[in-house]
Parts: structure tokens; C-alpha cells; sequence
């Protein structure tokens, strides 16, 4: 090999980064030395079909040898490279588009243009952890108006494919979240579809909570569909359950989620955004919006909430869409199980009308259907409740919900972790507060989502008369560790449920 070239050879390392692009090179490597090249440098990778751009780590041991290079796992699939492939390496060409983030930062107004180009850019993987982290910092708080956040919301549709499914008429509904148990989308999806409108539902995995609707649905069928196989899914039963991260729908979203999951920042622009450009990309033209407010959920006033609302409605308006807010109570969790496999648990219980199923997740989902139905224009308004009602109860949605598992691949029976500690009350008194953070938090040490039978099961509500050892909550665990762990949290919180 020309030790002149800056042509190294490729080593697997299986080194796991998620997404990030990274590139390892030894110190003393021919083109770390005549290049200049320093641990964090952003470079470009390719080979003879495509290329990438990684942040450099340098390494000093014998894991490499001077003449070759390593890459994580992420970046090794995007080049599809195999051992001993030969790799090139160059100096990445000026970000131009980090001039937008600049000027954002020291508070410009951006415009579609603008956006357009940053989104381009980190779709296209040259923007580093830290350039994401620096757009998504300077578009927090209250920094982007109206106009900001609908041209953004346009630029991250026109980032990704956009399905058409030639209807006057798709409907989408999507929650806010922050409330553990909130799983009211497989069964408004079931209802709505078996009604007979048009439902393509892609949905997120978990960011913050122990589960996502995806990691929910993951349990009972196949959520990880092309687009090619969403769309005959939905031609054939009129709506589906299926992850949204390899449709590659607003594909910007995904790489802005994660950074903002370790930043924990949540902005209300970016949360618009986020959202109505994965229901625009979806080919949805009605959408009802949840947003649950609670003093321990993501929205805490009903002041945040009317604004969020108001920005929701006019944002979607912007890029066509015809957007339904709903407020609901937020004050603590819905249904029993939180977690993948007990809230499919919940989720079924409901839609074959078992005695013990939860008695509020199928009102909000109901009530989510309802309004669904009736901003369609299908079903008289007033009359949206009665028609839901009947749906669920007849067995039809049950049978649509079957139908668009097996459609996708599978139907499976949940079941449960094989660990679990109950929780019992300490004392007598009436349950005043369930603290939504921490009991979410008391799930994921549980090994929630990951884990997917983890969780808990949650035998309380508000406002109940509880009586001293009466059990409050069961948790679930795949290991004895994880079990442990929690209860460990558990045992330093006692905040969790207060009872007075």
C-alpha cells in the first residue's frame, strides 16, 4: 500500500455508537500525521459507491495496526463495507449551512431556506453531535415564532419520502405524552380503521418513557416495515402500527430526537415540528392532537397547553394539514401496565371488552376516536361516540386489530417477565398524587423498553381510599439485577404514590 495515498484498509472494531458516525485511527497513521488530522475532526469517508461523514477518534494501542481504519457499527452499514475493503479519506468541505445556525444562535429569523439547508445537511449525517446539539439549543425556548416553526416543519417533510395514498381523507392522531400507560393509538387505529377510514399510524419508540407506542406494538406483531410494505398493509386493512424510523418519513426527526433525549430538551418549535412533519410525510390530511396536562406530565398548565394548541392548529393549517387539539387530564397514569408487554396487555383486554380492562383507556381512546371520526367529516358531529362505542364493543375493532397484525407480519401473545416484587401501602388513607417522572422512571430502572415484559402493574388510581397493606403496584423484571435496581429506586422514593 502507498503509505503517501490517504487509502487505508478497513477493520471491523463492533464498536456500537447508535446512530453516530464515528472513525477510529491510530496516532501515528501515514494520514493522521500528513493530513493533520485531531481526535474529533470531522472527515469524510469513502469508498468506490458512497460516501460518509464521521468524527475522528484516535487511538494509541495495537486494536489497529498504522495502515488501517476502523468504524462503529453505524457507519460500517451506511458504507457497507467488509474487512480488508480498501476506505478513502479526505478533509470535510466548509458546512455552509452552520452559518444559519450561527445567526440563529444570536437570535436571526431564519426562513424556509434556511432550514432547508440545515435539515439537508444533517439528513445528509455532516452535522456532529455537537452541531446538533448547538441548532437544537438555539431554537429552544421561545426563539422561534410562527413562521420559523412552520418553515421548519416543512423543510423536515421535504427531507424524507412523503407517501400519497390517493384519498381525499387520512386520518392520524399522535399524544404528546409524558402520562405512563397512554397507549389510546393501536386502539383508535383498530376503531377507526374498522370503520372504514384510511389510518397509515407511524409511531415513535420510546424517547424518555418505558415505552413507545412502536416498542408496544413490537410485542404483539412486526412494527419495522419499508415503506413499500406500510403501503400494502393500509390498501389491504386500512391502517397499521408500525415504526416510523425506516420509512424514513421526516428522517431529520429521528437524528434531532436523540440529541435531544441527552440534552433533555424539549422545545415547543421543535415538538410541532417533529410531529406534524411525520403526519405531512405520512400523506395524512386530518390529525387529532392529545396533549395531557398534569403537574408531573410534559405539559403542566392549561395555559401551556392553550398556546401549544394554538401553535399546533395554525402550524398545521401551514403545511395542510387539518389539526384537532385535545386536552386531557394528565394527572397521573392510564390503565395498569407501563411498559411494552403490560400495556399490550391493557390494549387487548380492551378491545376484546374483558371485565378487568381498564375502565380510563378506553374512555380516552374512545374519546380520541370520536373526535377522529368526526373531524373526517365521515360521521355526523355528536354522533362520533355512539359509532366508536359500537365499533369496540361489537368485537370489530378487536377483529381489525388482528387482521392488521397478521397483515404485518404476525400476531403474538404477550407475556409477562419472569421476576416481580409487590409494592404494598405503608399506611391508610385516600391516594392524592402519582408522580408520572418517577413512576415512569421506576419502570425503565425495571428494564423498560429495552426489556420488553418489564414495567409495572399498576393496582391504583387517584382519589381511591386505601387501606394499610393493600398492594399498590407490582414490578416486573427480566433479571434479578434490574429487579433490583428498582427497587432500590423505589425504596429511596417515597413519593411516588402519596397517600394522606
Amino acid at each position: 500500500m502507498d503509505t503517501h495515498s490517504n487509502i487505508l484498509k478497513y477493520k471491523h472494531l463492533g464498536i456500537y455508537t447508535q446512530n453516530e458516525n464515528v472513525v477510529y485511527m491510530r496516532e501515528d497513521c501515514h494520514v493522521c500525521i500528513s493530513e493533520g488530522f485531531e481526535a474529533l475532526t470531522r472527515i469524510r469517508i469513502s469508498n468506490a459507491n458512497t460516501s460518509i461523514v464521521a468524527s475522528l477518534n484516535v487511538l494509541n494501542s495495537d486494536i489497529l495496526l498504522p495502515n488501517e481504519i476502523g468504524l462503529s457499527d453505524a457507519a460500517a452499514k451506511k458504507l457497507n463495507v467488509s474487512p480488508n475493503d480498501t476506505l478513502y479519506v479526505s478533509h470535510l468541505e466548509p458546512i455552509e449551512s452552520l452559518s444559519h445556525v450561527r445567526a440563529k444562535i444570536y437570535n436571526k429569523k431564519l426562513d424556509y431556506s434556511a432550514f432547508n439547508e440545515i435539515i439537508t445537511d444533517i439528513v445528509e449525517g455532516d452535522y456532529s453531535n455537537i452541531h446538533l446539539s448547538a441548532f437544537i439549543t438555539a431554537c429552544a425556548g421561545d426563539r422561534m415564532d410562527i413562521d420559523e416553526i412552520s418553515d421548519l416543519t416543512k423543510a423536515m417533510i421535504a427531507s424524507g419520502k412523503q407517501l400519497n395514498w390517493n384519498k381525499d381523507i387520512v386520518v392520524d392522531k399522535h399524544c404528546i405524552g409524558g402520562l405512563p400507560g397512554n397507549r389510546t393509538t393501536p386502539l383508535v387505529v383498530a376503531i377507526v380503521a374498522a370503520y372504514g377510514l384510511t389510518m397509515p399510524k407511524t409511531s415513535s419508540r420510546a424517547i424518555t418513557s418505558p415505552a413507545g407506542t412502536a416498542d408496544t406494538m413490537e410485542v404483539l406483531t412486526n412494527v419495522t416495515l419499508s415503506s413499500e410494505e406500510i403501503k400494502t398493509v393500509v390498501e389491504k386493512e386500512g391502517g397499521c402500527f408500525v415504526w416510523g424510523g425506516t420509512a424514513q418519513l421526516s428522517p431529520a426527526d429521528d437524528v434531532l430526537i436523540k440529541i435531544e433525549k441527552a440534552l433533555d430538551i424539549d422545545s415547543e418549535g421543535q415538538l410541532i415540528a417533529s410531529v406534524l412533519s411525520k403526519k405531512a410525510a405520512a400523506g395524512s390530511t386530518h390529525v387529532v392532537i392529545d396533549i395531557p396536562v398534569g403537574e408531573t406530565a410534559k405539559v403542566r398548565s392549561t395555559e401551556m397547553a392553550e398556546k401549544l394548541k394554538n401553535h399546533m392548529e395554525t402550524v398545521g393549517t401551514a403545511v395542510g394539514l387539518n389539526v384537532k387539539v385535545v386536552v386531557t387530564d394528565g394527572t397521573q397514569p392510564v390503565g395498569r401496565g407501563i411498559g411494552p408487554t403490560l400495556e399490550a396487555i391493557d390494549i387487548l383486554k380492551v378491545l376484546k371488552n374483558e371485565e378487568d380492562a381498564p375502565k380510563d383507556l378506553t374512555e380516552r381512546a374512545l374519546l380520541l376516536a370520536t373526535e377522529l371520526l368526526e373531524l373526517s367529516g365521515k360521521v355526523e358531529k355528536g354522533k362520533g361516540q355512539e359509532t366508536a362505542h359500537k365499533i369496540l364493543k361489537s368485537g370489530k375493532a378487536y377483529e381489525k386489530f388482528i387482521a392488521i397484525c397478521k397483515a404485518q407480519g404476525q400476531f403474538s401473545k404477550p407475556v409477562l417477565a419472569p421476576y416481580k416484587i409487590e409494592i404494598k401501602a405503608e399506611k391508610s388513607g385516600v391516594l392524592q398524587r402519582i408522580d408520572n417522572r418517577k413512576i415512569a422512571k421506576l419502570a425503565k430502572l425495571s428494564g423498560a423498553p429495552q426489556s420488553k415484559s418489564a414495567g409495572i402493574l399498576l393496582n391504583v388510581h387517584l382519589g381511591e381510599q386505601i387501606e394499610e397493606n393493600q398492594l399498590l403496584y407490582t414490578i416486573y423484571a427480566e433479571s434479578k439485577g434490574e429487579l433490583n435496581y428498582a427497587l432500590e429506586y423505589e425504596n429511596n422514593h417515597n413519593d411516588i404514590i402519596t397517600i394522606i
